[in-house]
């Protein structure tokens, strides 16, 4: 069974016991989230919402809270002595799914 939901302005495609990277949520790292944006349930009957599938949840554990590797942004105008270098680490949240209830 698997399911697609959305989180973080991105829609994935999770099945039970996948580890995901999303963006950061506000919580801690062993509590569990409930995802109720589910737009589509798959498997052995499909249920595919319009635009979400009622009553269908996705439930996952927090595992880590991280940043991930840093990138380098650098900006220039040329023959004008303008630049600027800055860096950006993302933060994530990495989950594991526990269970897709339809």
């Amino acid at each position: 069974m698997y399911a697609i939901i959305k989180t973080g302005g991105k829609q994935l495609r999770v099945e039970e016991g996948q580890t995901i990277w999303v963006e950061k949520l506000d919580a801690q790292e062993g509590d569990v989230v409930v995802f109720d944006e589910v737009l589509l349930v798959g498997g052995k009957d499909t249920k595919v919402g319009s635009p979400l599938v009622n009553g269908a949840t996705v439930t996952a554990k927090i595992d880590k809270q991280g940043k991930s590797k840093k990138i380098i942004v650098f900006k220039y105008k040329p023959k004008k002595h303008t630049k600027k270098k800055q860096g950006h680490r993302q933060p994530y949240t990495r989950l594991i799914i526990e269970k897709i209830n339809a």
